[in-house]
């Protein structure tokens, strides 16, 4: 039997306001042939990499030749479209079966997903990391499958540090700030530290600071921009900023160019993430460069913890055993791992941590993992809250710190 799918302009908003993870995007969307009979799933998803497509090719074909009765139709949009995308598909009663994307919540709240212990088995649920399932839980309800994992790392420049003098990489907001000053001191055209603060996504960067500072961007339900917390984290960054050490116009930067710059010598610290080790073998393979924690206030490790979602909507009820069946299979550990590892990135299920083949690459990454922070995607407030942030943060370079954070609660308050 088919259910309608209904939306609202609260799942629109929570639903496509987010762009997932902070990852890179692709170019062209594409989509596959419809194999026609039996069961067809609809499956979107985004183009992580050149590679994205045949990766999704080669699971599908997989999949059908173990299940004759079951087809897969992909489509793979790029993140500059598929918000749009999804925002025609689930506005015209289009969703896709599965969805691969961040945001979920608003799907959610207006019962346009299925819970996921009834489209996958209890083994695949279990197998999660309990920290992603509970960022994928609304109400007491898991609706988002955790996907991918990102955390951020600070990677720094071994050679650049050494000849400041520093043997160490900084764990501390004041090591950070120091050990900036004497790179900057430096004649050698290094900047110290790369703070992103432009559009692409100022509001990870801040998170970083803000979490660093024992700060969060809720209280229960409520969102809480303006507090003592996180003020004292923006007024690190402007000292920063105020004392030469970071890159010129941090309020206009995005993180993909200065990461560029960093991967070129030419930023000695910077917050990166686990894809960035490969962007660093391919543009600049002599890079002498580390992977450590993040530094905070007082040194207590924690970082930004993103995860893109797979999640399924209720089309039509006589899809829901296929649905399960394609989940099952792609989290199954050999075949999600050569998805999650030929992407670069972290895996979401214990057996994936377990069996990756970046275990070694990636080991600061997983290390961290514990201590990581996420957004609160499920927050009605938290998309026009992130968009303030991308748009307003970036002024701290020239206005008060407190009025900049004052006027983004405002925009939240009005969300």
């Amino acid at each position: 039997m088919r259910t309608p799918v209904r939306t609202t302009a609260a799942a629109v908003a929570m639903g496509l306001t987010l762009t997932a993870c902070g990852f890179s995007g692709g170019d062209e969307g594409s989509s596959g042939d419809d194999a026609g009979g039996g069961t067809t799933i609809d499956l979107l998803v985004p183009q992580y990499s050149d590679q994205t497509k045949a990766l999704w090719q080669e699971i599908i074909a997989g999949f059908e030749e173990q299940n004759s009765g079951i087809s897969v139709n992909l489509e793979v949009q790029s993140w500059d479209n598929i918000n749009d995308v999804v925002r025609t598909k689930v506005q015209a009663g289009e969703a896709p079966d599965i969805l691969n994307i961040d945001a979920f919540s608003g799907f959610a709240k207006d019962d346009l997903l299925y819970p996921a212990e009834e489209v996958v088995s209890p083994e695949t649920l279990d197998d999660f990391q309990q920290s992603f399932i509970d960022n994928a839980t609304l109400d007491g309800t898991v609706y988002g499958l955790p996907l991918i994992a990102s955390a951020r790392a600070l990677f720094y420049n071994k050679d650049v540090l050494a000849q400041a003098g520093v043997s160490e990489p900084p764990s501390t907001w004041d090591q950070l700030l120091s050990t900036a000053t004497k790179i900057s001191e430096l004649d050698a055209d290094v900047y110290g530290y790369g703070m992103p603060l432009g559009s692409e996504e100022a509001q990870a960067e801040t998170s970083i600071f803000t979490f660093g500072a024992g700060g969060a961007w809720t209280d229960g339900d409520s969102i809480t921009v303006d507090t003592p917390e996180n003020l004292e984290a923006l007024k690190f960054m402007k000292s920063m900023i105020d004392a030469g050490v970071t890159q010129p116009d941090p309020g206009a930067t995005d993180r993909t160019p200065m990461l560029d710059v960093f991967i070129q010598g030419k930023i000695a610290m910077a917050v990166g993430l686990p894809p960035t080790i490969g962007q660093i073998e391919e543009r600049n393979p002599d890079l002498n460069y580390g992977i450590a924690p993040v530094p905070t206030k007082d040194g207590e490790p924690v970082t930004l913890g993103v995860a893109d979602h797979l999640m399924a909507f209720r089309n039509d009820d006589d899809k829901k055993d296929a649905i399960r069946a394609f989940l099952d299979h792609f989290y199954s550990q050999d075949v999600y791992l050569s998805f999650v590892d030929a992407e670069g990135f972290l895996p979401t299920t214990k057996s994936g941590a377990d069996g990756t083949e970046n275990a070694d690459r990636f080991s600061e990454f997983l290390e961290v993992l514990p201590n990581a922070r996420f957004y609160p995607s499920t927050n009605e407030a938290w998309a026009a809250t992130q968009g303030a942030l991308q748009t307003l943060v970036g002024q701290i370079q020239s206005k008060d710190a407190a009025a900049v954070l004052k006027q983004i609660q405002d925009k939240a308050d009005a969300a």
